[in-house]
This record gives structure tokens, sequence and C-alpha cells, in this order.
């Protein structure tokens, strides 16, 4: 079993339609939406849920009125201002705790003196196992202003590893979240190898810098593509040059495609829409990045 992550220095640069034109590519693969904060690649597989579980991480604390004895030893010690008063007068003020402002910390479940706070795990989005016309797929919604994304992208990837043993699934497609923080880490630690989609602009071939150093930093093998290469050649070469100098492979240019926007707009990958110059400019990225994994 292979795993090929598509990841990018920023959103918008093109990683969902490729991730969902390689799922068209594939055989018995199975695939994972990463991007839990702003995912997408739904719009284009249409999944059926099969199963949805809800995720939990970390904890916010809820103060028990009836036990609460108004001390106000919560409010004098939380550091997030997460404890509100409604009243003026300590001893006889209601006391209760702004769940998206508490951080979990627990000091004031350690601090109350009746032990009148409750401190529950906390709700931060759901997962969901689905079937698509390609094959599996596993995909999550964090919840928002929910936090520990990089916890729920490890649960995506552990849930895909296990639905391709249980169908025999070869490959495993990911779509990965942009830049290089917690969420892109929690992608590619362990992968076969990343796919990184650049842009032809200054800020892409400085994005696409960052993001080959945290490849190598993680020894995973690294391929780079150019979308919408048409729009700066120049830069496009510079890109070609960077991927030799670094020991990435360049899987290809793919052009600026209006057909791809009507593709998208019928809920289906280019690959299934069959017009432009970027379907047969994706199926060369998909063959060389299928050779070097």
């Amino acid at each position: 079993m292979k795993e090929i992550v598509v990841i990018s220095g920023k959103g918008g640069t093109g990683k969902t339609t490729i991730a969902a034109s390689f799922a068209a590519l594939a055989e018995n693969a199975v695939m994972a939406d990463c991007d839990v904060d702003a995912s997408d690649l739904h719009l284009i597989l249409r999944p059926v849920i099969k199963t949805g579980n809800r995720f939990f991480c970390g904890h916010e604390a809820e103060i028990r009125k009836n036990d609460c004895i108004s001390c106000g030893a919560c409010l004098a010690n939380c550091r997030f201002e997460a404890v509100k008063m409604n009243g003026d007068v300590a001893g006889e003020a209601e006391f209760s705790i702004d769940a998206s402002a508490c951080d979990g910390c627990g000091a004031c479940v350690y601090l109350c003196p009746v032990k009148a706070i409750d401190f529950h795990s906390r709700y931060c989005g759901e997962w969901f196992v689905s079937d698509t016309r390609f094959g599996p797929m596993v995909h999550a919604v964090l919840a928002p202003g929910a936090e520990n994304s990089g916890k729920l992208v490890n649960l995506v990837r552990m849930n895909a590893k296990k639905t391709a043993e249980e169908t025999g699934g070869n490959i495993i497609i990911t779509d990965g979240p942009p830049g290089i923080g917690c969420p892109v880490i929690s992608s590619v630690t362990g992968a076969d190898a990343v796919l990184a989609v650049a842009e032809p602009t200054l800020s892409g071939l400085h994005d696409l810098r960052r993001i080959m150093e945290l490849a190598r930093h993680f020894g995973i093998r690294t391929l780079v593509c150019v979308n919408r290469s048409d729009m700066n050649t120049g830069i496009s070469e510079e890109i070609e040059k960077l991927s030799a100098e670094s020991g990435a492979v360049f899987a290809g240019r793919i052009p600026y495609d209006d057909e791809i926007n009507r593709a998208h707009d019928g809920g289906i990958s280019i690959i299934e829409h069959g017009k432009g110059e970027s379907v047969g400019r994706i199926r060369e990225v998909w063959n060389e990045t299928r050779r070097n994994i």
C-alpha cells in the first residue's frame, strides 16, 4: 500500500483539482481529505456517508449552578477571561463559563473549593467513512473555532489505511491542507511521497521552498508540478530548476484551463469532463507520480 499526499503552500493552488483527478485515474484507491479546516474534495467526489463519528479532543469546564457557592475563585484565577459573573456582589452573583473562551487548562476545576465545576471532553468535529464512484473515502469536518486539527488529520489517515487494508486498496490519495503547520505535518509524516502543487508566482516559489524543506526534514520523497504554468513561464522554469537542484522529481506543468471550472460546476473531475488541454497534462503528472512511488 502506497500513500501520496497532495500539498501546497497556500489554498487555491489546485490541490483538490489534482487529488480528484488522481482519484479518477487510479485503480483500487482509497481517498482521504485531510484539509479538515476547509475540506472541499467532497464537492467533486460527492461521497455517500456510511459511518459518522464524533471527534472529541481536550476539555472544557462547566459550572454546576446548584453546587456553586459564588466565591469567585474561578473568576479570579482564569487567565483566559472565560468565567463570566452575572451580578455585582461576590457570594450572590451567578457564575458561568464561556465555552468559546475556555482553553481547557483546568485551573478553575482545581481551585474550586467545593468542586462544583465539571471538566467535559470537548466536541471538536466529526469524521466519516464514505463511498464514492472511485472507491472509499475518509474525510472530516472540524467544528468552527475548534482546535487540534492535527489530531483529527491523524485520525483520518489512520482510518484511511484501515479502510485500504479492509478493501484491498493499493494506494491512498490524500488531499492535504495548505501551508507547513501542524495539520500539514500530521498529513505527510510517514507518507511515501508528497506532490507539491506550485503556482508560477514569486510567493508560489517561496512557498515551494518551505514545503520542500519540510519534506526534506521528514525524509519524504518530493514531487513537484506547476499549476497554471502558462501564466508566468519564467517562474515555471525557475520552479523546474529548483526541483532539479533540490533532488525533487519534477512531475510536469498544467496550463490554465477554463474547462476545469466547467467540470467543477458540474460536480465532476476534469478527467471525467474530458475536455481541455489540462486533461492530458494531469495524466502525465499522474503517470510520473505513479512511477515514483
